[in-house]
This record gives C-alpha cells, structure tokens and sequence, in this order.
C-alpha cells in the first residue's frame, strides 16, 4: 500500500475542531525500539525536555540497545527498521538474506510503529543522536530528502548504485535520489488503482466526470453508489490533491523545489475535490476516511468505486468472497479525456544509516532484501507492489498477481510527491487547507496554499 509500504494507509489524521490551525496527531513509539520515548513531552517539562534528553536519554539509549541484542558472539547483526508487516513477508526475507550471507552476518528485524508519522519521529530522534544500531531503514518515499540533507543517510555509489538501479522502475529511483545523488535502495513500490463493481457498472469510468456521473444514476436507481476515496485531513489528502495537480498537467513545487508551481492546474484539481465532496458519490464520512475505512466501505456493500491501493485485493478475497466475484480494476480516473492519469507513487525505500557500525554489510543486505524473491513474497502476501520491471511479466508471478500489467501502466505514468526537505510542512500545508473537501473555495484555497508552502520552504512555522 505509502506509502507506507502501506505507508499510506498508516498516516494518522490532523485534528482539530476547524477547517485550519489544527494540530496534528502523532503516533508514539514503543519498546526497545525507542527507549527514548518516556522523556518528557509536555508542560513546562517540555522546555527543558532536549537538554535533559541529552544529559539522561542518551546513556539510557546505549544500555537499552544492548539489552535489546546490540552485543554477544556470532557474526554481525544487521538491524532493519521498517514498517510493522503482519502478513510475515518482512521476516521472512531477513531470515533469507541471513542465509544467504553463509555466516557473514545475520539481519534482525526491527518494527517501527504503525503510524508513518511515528515511524519518522523515532527514526529522527535516534538518527539525531548519532544512533549506531541503525543499519538499515526503511524510508517513506518522502524522506528521502530530508534525511540526505541532515546527513543521517550513506549515498548509494559506483558499483552499489549500479548494482541497486540495475531493472529498476525509473520512478520510484526518483524517490530515492536527491540532488542526483541516490540515497536509498526502492524495496517496494505503491500506485492506486480504480476497483470498482463490475454487477453495477458494464465498464470503469475513464474520467472524473464519468465517475460522477455513474454514481448519480446508480442513486437515483437506489443502488449502491459511494466513491471511496481519502478525504479525512492527513496525507493521503495531499496524495489526492498531489494526483489531481498532476494529472491535470501540473505541480506542487517548481523542478527546483524552490517554490510553490500551482497555477490553473492545482484549481481545477481542488475543484473536482469539492464536486464529488458536495455531490451524491460521497460517503458521509468522507471527511474522516482513509485507506482502511475505503476498503471496509467496498467490502460492506455500500460503495460502487474505490480508489485504493493494491492490498484492497487479497483484502476483499478474504473477506467477502462473494462481493470479490464482481471486484474489478481499473486505470486511475483521468482529469481530462486526453490526458493519462498521474496517481501519486507510494512505497518504502531502503537507506543505510550514516553512523552504522557494519555499512558494507547494511549495503550488501539491503541489496538481499529488495531481491527478486523477496519482492514477489511482499507483492502475493501483502500487495506490495515490485519495484524491479521484469516481474510484471513474469507468467508465474503474474498468476498470483493479476492486476500487474494495470499497476505497471500506472507505475510507468506516476507522479511524485513533492520533493523536499521541508515535504512534511507542505503536507500538513495541503492537508490543512482542504479539509473537509466539501469546503473548498477552488481559488482562494490554492492562493491560501501557495503563499504557506512559499513561507515552509523558507523555514517559517516549521513544524517539528
């Protein structure tokens, strides 16, 4: 799934009562993963929080982390920090690779917290303190930026960037490079895709407008009728709005990423957000859904369209085996007839920590765990999608994955997020400033965002 992988479906929503000024709602870290995470936090504790985290949290962390297996005889641990996977594909490939390293080392795997936003936070606050045990980290495809330039990740070079762009998709190298410098290694890859109801609809809608279109007639017939899609106030709203941008034929941010683009394109996207907000295609709770409520709305019956990553499929299979008769997919809706779509890229990019302990032996693992074997056990276990081209017309791999060729099609036409260090403050940005999406003022809210993205880039209001 967005990113995070199914990165996307883990980011936590901004809270608050209003349309903007909310604060945002960050995940805690937990167990040896963090041991960090017990300092104070609020109140007026919260003043003298940094330097007492450096006098106390520190040492604490060293004798932590050697508690947690930092020491002991045998080859050399290789410690991977990625998303919690709970269909087993993520353990499995380090068993594998410590396999097949024949002794030279072993990869223990480490579970970040679900949340994206926690994910971040504790890989901030130990990379900051020049933390050694972080070997090999899997990135959100927006980190990539900002962990280059606090200097907290290794450049991939010479024979190792060969060896890493070597049958890769050339988009998502394009998440992990920054200033033409490659950071990080693609592990797997995220596009969403139309799923829709093929006992409601004779054929997908090719546009926007289609799809609104079919949705009204199928309310007015008493059917169901929903499109399902991200609208609570996090970033898979901004992956909407980053899509729509896009697809339209425009951008976020200049190709320099040194100011907001927007323009006529980033209207007419926030337009089609409010038409469907306002029309009878959207769910009642669109302004508080997400990935996971999309794909329990489908699988309830209610919805006619989702658009959602690939993890809706072996989801639906499981759960309504049914309804999965019918579930069908689709290319991502287009903004205009002439113009492909552009759906936002998500995934999970593997870097190696600037301070470890073992970086020839995290590069070589990294390489292990992104291999052909291991990516088409994330893709048939969790619907992570490859990252490697040659697997989407691999027959065997294909039999278990079935929407490959659409996925490979939207891969191929993807766009990115914005690309920055400052991406976490433009997110929240956009976020802000369209929620709820049946509130939008087109015009005045695209002004509203170019003037804070231009004030985020120049480092005012960051938010930490």
């Amino acid at each position: 799934m967005s990113g995070a992988g199914r990165k996307d479906l883990d980011r936590r929503p901004l809270v608050g009562g209003g349309r903007r000024g909310a604060g945002l709602r960050r995940g805690g870290t937990r167990g040896c993963a963090d041991p960090a995470a017990g300092a104070p936090r609020a109140g007026r504790t919260a003043v003298v929080s940094r330097a007492v985290r450096a006098l106390v949290v520190l040492p604490l962390l060293a004798s932590l982390l050697a508690a947690c297996g930092g020491g002991g005889s045998g080859p050399p641990t290789v410690h991977w920090y990625n998303f919690p996977d709970d269909s087993g594909a993520l353990a499995e490939a380090a068993d594998r690779c410590s396999r097949a390293s024949g002794g030279r080392y072993r990869v223990e795997y480490h579970k970040l917290p679900r949340t994206a936003d926690g994910q971040r936070q504790q890989l901030v606050r130990r990379l900051a303190a020049r933390d050694d045990a972080i070997d090999v980290m899997g990135l959100d495809v927006t980190w990539a930026a900002e962990f280059a330039e606090a200097g907290w990740i290794l450049p991939w070079t010479g024979a190792r960037r060969e060896r890493a762009e070597q049958g890769t998709l050339r988009v998502p190298l394009e998440t992990a490079t920054w200033k033409g410098r490659l950071y990080a290694v693609p592990y797997n890859t995220n596009t969403q895709l139309l799923w829709y109801r093929a006992d409601l609809v004779d054929r997908p809608p090719r546009t926007w407008d289609e799809m609104i279109a079919a949705a009204r007639r199928l309310a007015e017939q008493g059917r169901p009728h929903y499109v399902e899609v991200q609208g609570a106030q996090y970033e898979g709203l901004t992956v909407w709005f980053n899509t729509l941008v896009a697809s339209a034929g425009g951008a976020i941010l200049t190709p320099d990423a040194d100011a907001p683009a927007l323009g006529a394109p980033a209207v007419r996207a926030a337009g089609i957000m409010r038409e469907l907000a306002r029309s009878v295609a959207a769910d009642p709770s669109l302004p508080n859904q997400m990935e996971d409520q999309n794909r329990l709305a489908m699988e309830s019956g209610r919805a006619a369209f989702e658009l959602n990553y690939p993890f809706v499929y072996p989801s639906m299979r499981a759960n309504n085996p049914e309804l999965f008769r019918h579930f069908r997919w689709a290319p991502y809706p287009r903004v205009d007839a002439d113009l492909p779509a552009r759906p936002t890229i998500g995934g999970i990019d593997l870097a190696v920590g600037a301070f470890s302990r073992h970086p020839d032996l995290a590069f070589e693992a990294a390489l292990c765990l992104r291999n052909r074997e291991n990516q088409i056990t994330a893709a048939v276990r969790g619907g992570l999608p490859p990252t490697l081209r040659d697997l989407y017309t691999d027959e065997e791999f294909v039999k278990s994955y079935p929407f490959a060729d659409a996925i490979l099609q939207a891969l191929e036409q993807a766009s990115v997020r914005p690309k920055t260090p400052a991406y976490q403050n433009v997110s929240i940005v956009i976020a802000h400033t369209l929620s709820p999406p049946s509130a939008i003022r087109p015009r005045e809210d695209v002004r509203t965002i170019r003037e804070q993205i231009q004030d985020a880039l120049a480092s005012k209001g960051l938010i930490p």
